[in-house]
């Protein structure tokens, strides 16, 4: 056999899709995902043919059909006998898709779609306060009234005061005994809680004002106030975000 004449050092490293440990249909899934978002295939055009994505992800075809198929579940594209694969509009796609979400935000600068979370939030963590401040026991209350009184000594320390803030709201939604609603905020939770626009400024006095709306949401739920906690679960959220959201002393708005 004839030795290679290639040096060690000019060999070819492997594409990045060959290395990448997941799987190759979900590799090339994802770059679409945020080409699509990013309106490098625009709504209402066809992706590339097969033979045009086998060719840019270095991938066989089957790669890229089980790729098409997941992006169809997503939301992201239609394929049309006779017209190819289509691209969506934003409105069909699966916004609780940790892919679509989290390419969504990337890009959007107006922070528009994390208002929505937050809105999203809102409304339900609203409601499964006023269940929680109705039937509550002496055990929730007591582990909420320890979560606030911690987070009163943890007001110079923003990242273990993030972890019991998550807590003391999974606390009320636990209570609330709405699973659907709990799983739906903890899903959009998960998929922004370490996006920096989400979490905004974390100066000492926001958590200080931040734990006094905890403190409120608690005494209307130890109260077995439903409305009161309705109200200060309400407030909470929004002014909360309107904080994060915001550069120091710019005017923020987020539609009810």
């Amino acid at each position: 056999m004839t030795a290679s004449r290639e040096s060690p050092g000019r060999v070819s490293a492997p594409p990045d899709w060959v290395r990448r440990p997941a799987s190759l249909a979900k590799a090339v899934t994802a770059e679409l995902v945020v080409r699509i978002v990013r309106g490098e295939h625009p709504s209402g055009t066809p992706l590339p043919p097969e033979p045009a994505l086998c060719e840019a992800f270095s991938v066989s075809r089957t790669v890229v059909r089980e790729a098409v198929k997941i992006l169809q579940e997503k939301g992201l594209v239609q394929v049309r006998q006779g017209a190819g694969t289509m691209v969506t509009p934003p409105t069909m796609w699966d916004m609780l898709d940790e892919l679509v979400l989290a390419a969504t935000i990337a890009e959007d600068e107006s922070l528009a779609i994390l208002d929505d979370v937050v809105v999203t939030r809102r409304v339900l963590e609203s409601d499964m306060a006023n269940l929680a401040a109705r039937v509550a026991d002496e055990d929730t209350i007591e582990r909420m009234r320890e979560l606030v009184d911690r987070m009163d000594q943890l007001v110079d320390d923003p990242v273990t005061y993030a972890a019991h803030d998550r807590a003391f709201h999974d606390t009320i939604m636990q209570a609330s005994g709405n699973r659907i609603a709990r799983g739906v905020v903890r899903s959009l939770e998960s998929q922004v809680i370490n996006t920096a626009r989400y979490m905004g400024r974390t100066e000492r006095a926001l958590c200080v004002a931040s734990n006094l709306g905890h403190r409120h949401i608690y005494e209307r739920i130890a109260a077995h106030d439903p409305d009161g906690a309705t109200e200060a679960m309400f407030t909470h959220i929004t002014n909360a975000w309107l904080v994060r959201r915001s550069a120091p002393g710019a005017p923020v708005r987020l539609q009810r």
